[in-house]
């Protein structure tokens, strides 16, 4: 078992609770070991109270014991990235400025985990309030890829991924403004997925840009994901964005997804492999896929999403405009740091912010206040917004030829740490997630393969249209199940 940790998946953990064969006490206990021995390398959770997480796997297992198990999952750990609230517990978002921040709430999602019974095994690191593409950008330290230590795991969710990844933990909840979950699950070499706005509740999930952000699973394996989106997925009356509850069951659809994709049809963007920087053995191995899902039935077709051009420039502006106007809550008033020594009420303000917050949300603050100031609304705000009816009018159209359209998730695989300093270049590297974003769209990151130059993962994604879980979920199973590579297990 304790050489196993680093594949054991949610259902397999759920067969050997419900046994006996092994107890929630000695299942945590053995992931914290390993904890131990990986954090050092890897520095992926901002913190672990391994007395908490035994007081919960012991409360579990005498729940089994008495026969009032809360569900098959009663027990099993998971962890959560460090902007999802869990009462009791530190919400930092990886800032400075909520250092001494204990939430007072659970967010529904962290809720809905608890009605089940699961164990929360710890604080995910995260770049700054989720704004990062590397996990460089966290207060605290730089998370490191397991697959190879001097290179990023990818962001904003490169915690939540690595430690999956690691064997440190079997499941993580992340959030996903701009790929935040399916790039550094594509770094990282696990799956992850970005439900449609509104599925998941974001109720305690600190805003970074509140009509983008969506929280996603990020897992060992499809069937993992299917599983906690049932859990977390529902309507919710603290959020009134969220979606009806489904009628369908996630698992039921992964179980049922068979072996072939005969009778699918999956769209190729061809702007996706027109794009400036897609690395060449990216693309080669994105191209070994596409033959791959045709040799199991898939239909291709090409289709076109034109104003693809735009995107990264119209999210850069919508993001940051609604950043700027979230984190004016961070104000040293009611909450978290406060500056020792201010002679007025703006000064409080502007010594709080200043010590407080790291320099990339700085950078998009700014920006964000920028484009949202008098004299520059209508010339970047009001345009982006208008570009992004035009994005999401460009899925809808491609979405008439197709079920699903197939990308890469990255131009390149994971960098080394500290190899891209320029703000816009690491922007850039976002191209191909944050459409799904701006779209409102769903979106799911599977391994594909591993670069032999490097040792690396690749991974692909499934986009759906609003309410198209069940269609991603279905092919990604079907891929998993059929691709060349069967486990992605890095050598930490």
């Amino acid at each position: 078992m304790k050489n196993n940790l680093n594949r054991l998946t949610l259902s397999k953990i759920s067969e050997l609770l419900t046994s006996g064969e092994i107890t929630s006490f000695e299942l945590c206990s053995l992931y914290l070991d390993r904890i131990k021995k990986i954090e050092p390398k890897i520095q992926a959770f901002l913190k672990v109270d391994e007395k908490e997480i035994l007081r919960q796997a012991y409360a579990s297992d005498k729940r089994r014991t008495e026969g009032k198990q809360l569900s098959r999952f009663d027990g099993v750990p998971i962890s959560l990235k460090d902007v999802i609230n869990a009462k009791d517990e530190q919400c930092s978002c990886g800032s400075k400025i909520l250092e001494p921040y204990n939430s007072i709430y659970d967010a529904t999602v962290t809720q809905r985990l608890r009605n089940k019974g699961f164990v929360f095994l710890g604080r995910n690191n995260m770049d700054e309030f989720a704004m990062g593409s590397s996990c460089e950008n966290s207060a605290y330290y730089p998370t490191k890829n397991p697959w190879d230590v001097t290179r990023v795991p990818g962001g904003s969710s490169g915690g939540s991924a690595a430690a999956v990844s690691a064997g440190e933990v079997p499941a993580s909840l992340g959030s996903d403004t701009g790929g935040s979950v399916r790039q550094p699950s594509a770094f990282c070499g696990v799956v992850g997925m970005k439900p449609t706005y509104g599925r998941v509740s974001r109720y305690g999930l600190v805003a970074y840009a509140s009509s983008l952000d969506q929280i996603g699973p990020i897992t060992r394996n499809v069937k993992d994901s299917a599983i906690l989106l049932d859990i977390i997925s529902g309507d919710d009356s603290k959020d009134s964005t969220t979606l009806p509850d489904s009628e369908i069951s996630f698992e039921n659809i992964v179980n049922a997804a068979g072996s072939d994709l005969n009778g699918i049809s999956i769209g190729l963007p061809k702007e996706y492999f027109e794009v400036d920087g897609l690395d060449k053995e990216i693309k080669s191995s994105v191209v070994k896929t596409i033959e791959k899902l045709k040799s199991l039935g898939a239909k291709i077709v090409d289709v076109s999403l034109p104003h693809t051009k735009y995107a990264i420039a119209a999210y850069y502006v919508i993001a940051t405009a609604e950043a700027s106007a979230n984190l004016a809550r961070f104000d040293g008033v009611r909450y978290g740091k406060r500056a020792e020594e201010y002679s007025d009420l703006n000064e409080l303000y502007s010594l709080t912010r200043g010590e407080g917050f790291g320099e990339e949300v700085k950078r998009r603050i700014l920006l964000g206040t920028f484009v949202l100031s008098s004299g520059y609304y209508d010339a970047y705000y009001l345009k982006a917004q208008k570009v992004r009816t035009l994005v999401r009018n460009d899925f809808d159209e491609a979405f008439k030829k197709c079920d699903v359209i197939f990308s890469p998730v990255s131009p390149t695989s994971a960098f080394k740490i500290g190899g891209i300093t320029e703000p816009v270049q690491m922007y850039l590297a976002d191209i191909y997630t944050v459409s799904v974003n701006l779209a409102g769209i769903c979106a799911i990151s599977v391994p594909s393969d591993i670069l032999q130059s490097a040792n690396l993962p690749v991974g692909v994604q499934f986009l759906g249209p609003v309410y198209g879980e069940d269609k991603i979920l279905k092919v990604a199973k079907v891929f998993e199940d059929n691709r060349d590579i069967k486990e992605f297990v890095p050598n930490i």
